[in-house]
């Protein structure tokens, strides 16, 4: 299959009319960061926010006029509303946004008009967000040795990598390549190690960045659950973006999260970044199973002597102080990091050694969390719902 350019596309959408400026959607300078890799595209069209409902049309054709094209095997168009104050119409050469409203559509190929879409998720049984106030304190090394010691307990596992701008889950779990389509309609996951795992990082360059603005990247976590083959699974765990902002703050809202994991590094600074991961979840009701410390304390590997590097402890007193359970901590040691960069994470490459062992115990607690959880909510799997 010949890859779809950029040029082409944007050529192509230049059939597509405005209907307020009778301009086409290129001429009018709507098209904003348009995307292709390995015919997969995706872009968003900006409109003025008064306008938004009524250029849904106009969305939807932008969206199946790219579909057709040779090359290409999905497209994502969404509308982002953005206008600075006192503009009364379209404006694309105004600064940062003021106010920004997203309208993302139905993606080709699945059904639209009145017939209702179906469900997202449907054999998910929980899910389980692994996030941390800041970035720089191993919560995607977290996440993936996490995910790999529920496995071990034998639990099947999903993982999906919702960090857009620096994805890392193919790396560390060591897959290669881009996602395959059965169906022609949804993506099959990639898997290792027994792990169903979705991230950007399989459908575009490592080294490409995302230019991506806020709407653009809640469509894109939204497909990676609603049109990824996911099948049936115990839990999905996500690892989330760093920070407590507009990403995070939406998926916590939209998908009814089980719980969610808390990860920090013993010192102050983290400390105080992890405190308002805890509020954000707490605000959205959605409850935090507990605080995991890593880089607790650093074991030298050739004497065993230890040194408490960012101070120690600091982590279990905080989750006394905030309420919440003390889930574990994890040391600071090279292999842990060498294991994560080669893409053999060490819950499986040492599967005995005692850093696995931290891993798995951490595991195990979650996994009862989530059991109580499922109990006392009495249902078979979250019915999940994009508004």
């Amino acid at each position: 299959m010949t890859e779809v350019s950029v040029a082409k596309i944007e050529e192509t959408l230049q059939t597509v009319m405005d209907p307020i400026s009778g301009k086409d959607i290129m001429s009018a300078g709507m098209v904003t960061g348009l995307q292709t890799k390995d015919g997969h595209v995706a872009f968003a069209i900006e409109v003025d926010p008064a306008r938004g409902s009524e250029m849904e049309p106009m969305r939807k054709q932008a969206e199946e006029t790219v579909f057709a094209m040779d090359g290409v095997l999905t497209a994502t168009v969404v509308l982002t509303a953005e206008k600075s104050p006192g503009s009364g119409g379209h404006d694309h050469n105004h600064g940062p946004a003021h106010s920004q409203n997203t309208q993302p559509g139905q993606p080709v190929g699945r059904p639209a008009g009145g017939t209702p879409a179906p469900a997202l998720l449907p054999g998910v049984k929980s899910i389980i967000a692994v996030a941390s106030g800041k970035g720089g304190v191993g919560k995607s090394t977290t996440s993936v040795n996490i995910a790999l010691g529920l496995a071990a307990g034998g639990h099947k596992v999903g993982l999906l990598d919702a960090d857009i701008y620096g994805p890392s889950m193919p790396r560390m779990m060591g897959i290669s390549g881009r996602p395959a389509s059965a169906d022609g309609k949804t993506l099959d996951p990639m898997e290792n190690f027994g792990i169903k795992v979705m991230s950007m990082g399989f459908l575009v360059e490592e080294d490409t960045p995302m230019i991506w603005r806020g709407p653009m990247v809640q469509s894109a976590l939204e497909q990676m659950m609603r049109d990824v083959n996911w099948g049936e699974l115990d839990v999905l765990v996500v690892d989330m973006p760093p920070g407590t902002g507009d990403i995070q703050l939406t998926l916590a809202q939209k998908v009814p999260l089980t719980g969610s994991i808390i990860v920090s590094t013993p010192q102050d600074i983290a400390l105080l970044d992890a405190r308002k991961g805890l509020n954000m979840f707490r605000k959205v009701d959605v409850p935090v199973f507990g605080l995991i410390e890593n880089m607790s304390y650093y074991l030298c590997p050739k004497c065993g002597d230890r040194a408490e590097i960012f101070g120690h402890g600091g982590a279990k007193l905080e989750a006394e102080r905030m309420g919440m359970d003390f889930l574990g901590e994890v040391p600071l040691h090279i292999s842990i990091r060498e294991t994560s960069d080669s893409g053999t994470p060490i819950v499986v490459s040492d599967a005995a050694g005692e850093h696995a062992k931290a891993y798995k115990a951490i595991a195990d607690k979650i996994w009862d969390k989530i059991e109580i959880s499922l109990n006392a909510k009495s249902n078979s799997g979250p019915n999940i719902v994009f508004q």
